[in-house]
């Protein structure tokens, strides 16, 4: 992964962090769906008007003159477009992907409905905006806003296609325009799947750089390396590598950083990228005592406050199911951070789920506390395990089962572990199949691995293991 790739992918994350981000779709984003683009939905309108697509650059034209030579009747575009968009078909990886991100801006020239079903596939609830009418009202409850800015295709006849509609847009839809131009100078856009060729967009960029010069909001945008083995010749290929490196710097006029990928399937992977790092600012901690061992109850509750408190002041958010014998120290420190600072918005630094003790319904508890658990590990990127232990019916100590659970949830969720050897009972022994198999845990890590040694040292000193820690926690959250 070359070096501006990487850039964008922390930068994107900061976004997400400081919930900034945006997504602005285009057809490339619907295409691996089994949807045509639109030279493939225009193929047989062109040949209605003895055209080949191929040979054709301005699309929005060609709808224009079947329009035309229809008199002005476009029942057969609208056709076209419900035959294709109605049909059956499944959500790309990018889909799911984009959509389990925490974006709440969403705008596509899209027909189709994939970005809100999407949504919906993870339990977000999309608050739709077809018509212009619709911005004045808002979905309770909602979760991200999808700008359908060209339409959707439970109205055909209304979705914007051709020179007509784009020329009226703005008498027609010009809040949208506004709104768009306002998410464009305070969000961060990546740009999946869109060309650029679109007039309406073109005209809303110029006006922002126009309004604020040098100054604007950084966006990104993918787009396929151009490759020899899609030309015929050398010199077409040279003609349209030279064609995309200057259509590429001509963005940047527009703060449009484009992303270079030698194929698209690379993209998926790109967000996942993106999807994780954004998760390494927020860290589960798992810990459980009823037992503090050799630590003793004062040195081992100093060690939690402390590491919890460091946490928070690296602006991690901390994920705790609030274990026995620990949950309590870790809102102490984080709170102590909280409130000795002038930043006082304690979600931003504390979640907390207590494990429900008593079961009231038909859900036996075993079943309940595995999808509870999944659903509070799944948000983090970074797992801590403290001690680990519990008195039973009969008050004797064993280890406690729930540390277990969790280690091997975070390790099936991908998460990075980190378990601090050096506090003994269940840790101890998780610390020690994490450094055994260090390389299978750690790929690309091996500068940790010293690091990793010391939060097993039952000689290291609590100051050391919460600065050893913190120092694991930063670089995993660098990437």
């Amino acid at each position: 992964m070359d070096t501006k790739t990487k850039t964008f992918i922390r930068n994107y994350a900061k976004a997400l962090k400081e919930n900034n981000a945006a997504i602005f779709a285009g057809s490339g984003l619907s295409k691996e769906s089994g949807f045509v683009d639109w030279r493939g939905l225009l193929r047989h309108i062109a040949e209605d008007l003895h055209l080949d697509v191929d040979k054709e650059q301005d699309l929005v034209a060609l709808t224009q003159y079947h329009i035309n030579e229809k008199g002005g009747n476009r029942s057969t575009i609208n056709q076209a477009l419900l035959e294709e968009f109605t049909r059956g078909s499944t959500k790309t990886e990018n889909h799911k992907i984009i959509a389990s991100l925490p974006i709440s801006t969403f705008w596509t020239t899209n027909y189709d409905k994939l970005i809100e079903e999407a949504l919906c596939d993870e339990g977000k609830t999309p608050d739709i905006k077809v018509y212009q009418d619709d911005l004045s009202t808002n979905l309770p409850k909602r979760d991200a806003i999808v700008y359908k800015m060209h339409g959707d295709i439970s109205h055909p006849s209304d979705v914007v296609i051709s020179k007509d509609d784009y020329e009226i847009y703005n008498l027609n839809r010009p809040l949208f325009s506004a709104a768009l131009q306002g998410d464009l100078v305070s969000k961060t856009f990546l740009f999946i799947g869109f060309s650029f060729n679109d007039p309406n967009l073109d005209q809303i960029l110029g006006r922002i750089r126009v309004l604020l010069g040098k100054n604007l909001r950084q966006h990104y945008c993918f787009f396929k390396k151009v490759n020899r083995g899609d030309y015929d010749s050398d010199e077409d290929f040279q003609y349209n590598s030279i064609k995309q490196g200057l259509r590429i710097n001509d963005l940047k006029r527009y703060a449009i950083e484009g992303i270079l990928v030698d194929d698209y399937s690379q993209i998926p992977q790109i967000l996942t990228n993106i999807r994780d790092s954004f998760r390494r600012n927020i860290v589960f901690i798992s810990g459980s005592a009823d037992d503090y061992g050799e630590w003793g109850m004062d040195n081992a509750l100093k060690f939690v406050h402390a590491l919890s408190y460091r946490l928070a002041a690296e602006d991690y958010k901390l994920v705790s199911g609030f274990g026995r014998g620990i949950g309590s120290t870790i809102i102490n420190g984080c709170l102590e951070y909280v409130y000795s600072s002038q930043y006082r918005h304690l979600d931003s630094y504390l979640d907390l789920r207590p494990f429900p003790q008593i079961i009231t319904g038909k859900k036996p508890q075993e079943t309940l506390w595995k999808e509870y658990r999944r659903d509070m590990i799944s948000n983090a990127g970074i797992a801590i395990f403290l001690f680990g232990n519990k008195m039973d019916e009969d008050n004797k100590l064993i280890d406690a089962p729930g540390l277990q659970d969790e280690f091997e949830m975070a390790k099936e969720l991908g998460l990075k572990i980190v378990p601090v050897g050096a506090t003994g009972f269940v840790s101890e022994k998780l610390w020690k199949d994490i450094f055994n198999n260090y390389n299978h845990f750690y790929t690309g890590y091996s500068q940790l691995k010293t690091d990793f040694e010391i939060l097993g040292s039952k000689e290291a000193n609590p100051d050391v293991l919460v600065n050893t820690i913190v120092k694991i926690v930063n670089i995993l959250r660098g990437g």
